[in-house]
């Protein structure tokens, strides 16, 4: 019976991969590997010929080879590492602090590349059928806007679960691709009930695939091989003949993200990682609960795909800080003030590529800098995830509610959020203080959403997180047959 079962299963993969070639070949999709995402070079001559005539954010497949950090936005192919270092005038730290820039990516934001991590994989071994399914995506912005871009470019349905307080942007675009959007009650601090949203999908809708961004290991491990070596690359060009790479900085969200630190400490074994969170949602530091601003952040649980073993300190960030450097970023007078402090013109006009999540990740980093005093060799990297360009709405809410932005205003928040960050709120890991944050895994993903905790055990061992990202070499092989199947 058992083998029978197994028989019908793969006869029914395989007819489901059948069909999806063939909508790809109708539709002249070509899905890239992950090789090819972290390394352009490998890219297909005939493939950037197209992206030569096809504009950044189009609905043309080919763009699926832009989910990568190497867009150039000038030329339409690609270049180095898209990359920005944060002048010291704004930190404040000798030490040198750089992330890479997600609003290169064809959405704005790189969460388009975690949600090519959990898809790509399931329909390329028959696990979804982009005809006759929709694929559901649970996010509290970026991501279900990425998943959006990634099923428009596949030509199938996506559905958006998000929160209804998100910014009116978000909203804007998801309805311009043609997703279906479910508005789910709260703001950023309201995962849970996306998760229920989620189980109100599964239960009643059965041509829904769910990409839960939280819990597929897609994710990080797109982070890993695509976002790691980006984060090395960028190091290794900017580092000069003493740098050292003394830190990555992320705020947690999905935890797909932070999977960067594990590529990373392979080659930079002394880095220390450090994972972000809202100071008025601590739950990581704190088993704390609230309300926060930090677009981009989920909390109030631990995310199953974070491999908490690899995390070596915590860090909260006020997002009143956020909030107030977005407007000292952005606004006229905070930028003259900035300009006055001796930030030349392009610092000035990078510090737009900073969205709210962006900052909260440069207010950590000066944090984790001052924290561990560290000097002028050495470099803190991160993620700036979105720009600005994303929260225009909230700029304007910002002056309607409190009024014009002063020159005074602008000085006190560059010298009082931005450099004069402290140390507090911070908790450096031991092995027992990372075991408690990753036990506290059970209570949502054992208790609520059907893990067992033999899962749960095995997330500790660190064998586990190995096989893990190595399944990506296996997931190109079948990329390459499934290419070969749709006739690329």
């Amino acid at each position: 019976m058992a083998t029978t079962t197994r028989a019908k299963k793969s006869q029914g993969r395989e007819e489901v991969l059948a069909k999806a070639a063939a909508a790809c070949r109708k539709r002249g999709v070509v899905v890239p590997t992950f090789a090819q995402l972290r390394d352009p070079s490998l890219v297909p001559a005939a493939v950037r010929t197209r992206l030569k005539k096809t504009p950044m954010s189009a609905v043309d497949p080919v763009n699926l080879f832009r989910i990568g950090w190497h867009n150039d936005v000038d030329s339409g192919l690609f270049g180095p590492v898209n990359a920005v270092e944060i002048p010291k005038e704004v930190t404040g730290v000798p030490a040198r602090i750089m992330g890479l820039v997600g609003s290169r990516f064809p959405t704005g934001a790189h969460k388009v590349g975690a949600a090519f991590g959990c898809l790509v994989p399931r329909l390329v071994s028959g696990e979804f059928d982009p005809v006759a399914q929709k694929a559901v995506w649970p996010s509290t912005g970026n991501y279900c806007r990425g998943g959006a871009f990634d099923s428009a470019l596949l030509g199938c349905t996506a559905v958006a679960i998000l929160p209804e307080g998100m910014s009116r942007e978000r909203f804007e675009w998801l309805k311009t691709i043609g997703s279906e959007i479910i508005a789910t009650p709260g703001t950023e601090s309201n995962v849970k009930e996306i998760y229920d949203m989620c189980d109100e999908v599964r239960r009643t809708r059965a041509d829904c695939v769910i990409f839960n961004q939280f819990a597929e290991f897609g994710n990080p491990t797109w982070h890993y091989h695509v976002t790691g070596p980006a984060a090395a690359e960028a190091f290794e060009r900017a580092k000069g003949p003493k740098g050292r790479l003394a830190g990555f900085v992320s705020a947690t969200g999905s935890a797909g993200t932070i999977a960067t630190g594990d590529f990373l400490r392979k080659s930079f074994p002394d880095i220390r990682v450090a994972a972000v969170e809202p100071v008025q949602c601590p739950t990581l530091m704190m088993n704390g609960f609230g309300e926060h601003r930090i677009e981009g952040i989920g909390d109030k649980h631990v995310p199953w795909i974070h491999n908490v073993r690899n995390t070596d300190l915590l860090v909260a960030v006020d997002d009143e800080s956020c909030m107030r450097a977005l407007r000292l970023f952005n606004e006229a007078a905070g930028r003259k003030v900035l300009a006055a402090e001796g930030v030349d013109a392009d610092g000035v006009k990078a510090l737009g590529l900073l969205g709210i999540s962006g900052i909260c990740n440069l207010i950590a980093s000066i944090k984790l800098a001052k924290h561990y005093g560290l000097g002028p060799d050495d470099v803190v990297m991160t993620v700036f995830t979105d720009s600005v360009e994303l929260y225009r709405s909230r700029l304007a809410e910002l002056g309607a509610e409190r009024g014009r932005y002063a020159p005074e205003q602008a000085g006190s928040d560059l010298e009082g959020r931005l450099r004069g960050a402290g140390t507090d709120w911070m908790k450096e890991l031991g092995i027992k203080d990372r075991e408690a944050v990753h036990n506290l895994k059970y209570f949502t993903w054992v208790e609520q959403q059907g893990k067992s905790s033999d899962d749960l055990r095995r997330l500790w061992d660190p064998a586990f997180w190995d096989e893990t990202f190595a399944q990506a070499a296996e997931w190109d092989k079948r990329i390459a047959e499934f290419n070969r199947a749709a006739g690329a």
